[in-house]
């Protein structure tokens, strides 16, 4: 599979307010981890997606103030059209090898999705 682009979100509000990040969020009661990640995708993107690979799990307590685990994924577009929502204050694709500074970790998280293509 060849990735060219990556959406980004810039967040919304604190922490790490005004900076780009892959976008995500907190699951929910009796919702599996890729319930979530469709349900956070169409949220802040407006994409519908679904999930092709889980390509890391990331715990450092350190990455986030708030004690945040992040299940990364791969995800495939299969609806939708593009526009910032819920927790993001803009979207946008940016070439793989052009990235803005990420915020906390989600620089590593993007390497290591990129590393198993």
């Amino acid at each position: 599979m060849k990735i060219n682009q990556i959406l980004l979100v810039k967040r919304k509000y604190d922490p790490f307010k005004g900076e780009w990040a892959v976008p995500g969020g907190r699951i929910e009661d009796n919702e599996s981890a890729e319930q979530c990640l469709k349900r956070e995708m169409k949220e802040e993107t407006g994409l519908d997606v679904e999930p092709i690979k889980l390509t890391g799990v990331y715990s450092n307590p350190n990455r986030d103030p708030r004690g945040v685990i992040v299940a990364a994924y791969l995800v495939r577009r299969i609806g939708g059209v593009v526009r910032a929502g819920d927790d993001a204050a803009e979207t946008k694709w940016f070439s793989i090898n052009e990235l803005p500074k990420l915020c906390t970790d989600h620089g590593k998280i993007v390497e290591d999705a990129l590393a198993l293509l």
